[in-house]
């Protein structure tokens, strides 16, 4: 007796087909969705003052932070027409925005939740997006110009501020007392990031290798002391793992 060994039932065969016959339409979305994530790193890490930032329990700026976001995500997504993308980006991302100022706290918890619940939402707009005409049309002008600016943004700055809060907490826990300029180790690291996502745009990620020897041997004396140098390993390494991802995936996204 002969058993077929296809897994797939037949309800499932028709989407598969679909899916596997209409390539393009996978690719539409990837590409929808890169612009959406990329029109929201610019909005929350290039197009957010320290001022919106501090007073975003405000309704007002809460508000305006939106319609950043909107403007932003319309004018990359080039789908003038469509006016539901920038309604669905402004409320999704003002009732997250809020949902984090009620309840959130500056932790590094916080920041990954707020972050990962922008992106699924941007994710899902997209596949809607896709279900109708829009992604058909969608023309991807400057499309490379604008994912590769907002992965710059999202190493040096979206990177920065969970290394800033990482580091915070890490401080307080410990009871380090740190000597050197003020904002000095957040300046090094995004001069660090910067150098490795431009590396990798280059295509010379080996030279990461000799930046990695640079630094520690400029920080050599301050790694003879043990808790300092726990702390100068660990926050190396999160800003250096960070940025090699952020590069990569931008990388990715940007030949789509």
């Amino acid at each position: 007796m002969y058993i077929s060994n296809d897994r797939h039932t037949s309800t499932e065969r028709p989407a598969l087909q679909e899916r596997y016959a209409n390539p393009k339409k996978t690719v539409a979305m990837e590409k929808i969705a890169a612009i959406l994530i990329a029109a929201h790193v610019i909005g929350d890490f290039f197009l957010q003052p320290k001022k919106m930032v501090r007073n975003k329990r405000l309704p007002i700026m809460l508000i305006l932070h939106g319609t950043i976001h909107a403007g932003t995500s319309w004018m990359l997504l080039q789908l003038w027409n469509c006016w539901e993308a920038p309604l669905a980006v402004f409320v999704l991302h003002t009732i997250i925005d809020l949902i984090k100022q009620r309840y959130g706290d500056e932790r590094v918890t916080t920041f990954i939740a707020d972050q990962t619940a922008h992106l699924f939402s941007l994710i899902m707009l997209a596949s809607f997006l896709t279900q109708g005409t829009h992604g058909s049309v969608f023309s991807g002008a400057g499309y490379q110009l604008f994912t590769g600016f907002a992965g710059f943004v999202a190493t040096i700055r979206g990177a920065g501020f969970l290394i800033t809060l990482f580091n915070r907490e890490l401080i307080s826990k410990n009871n380090l007392k740190l000597d050197g300029l003020q904002n000095g180790e957040a300046l090094i690291g995004q001069l660090e990031r910067g150098l490795i996502f431009l590396f990798f745009l280059a295509n010379q990620p080996s030279i990461i290798g000799f930046l990695l020897v640079a630094k520690a041997i400029l920080r050599l004396e301050e790694s003879k002391k043990q808790k300092q140098a726990e702390f100068i390993l660990v926050g190396t390494l999160l800003s250096f793992a960070s940025a090699i991802a952020i590069s990569l995936l931008t990388l990715w996204a940007m030949q789509l």
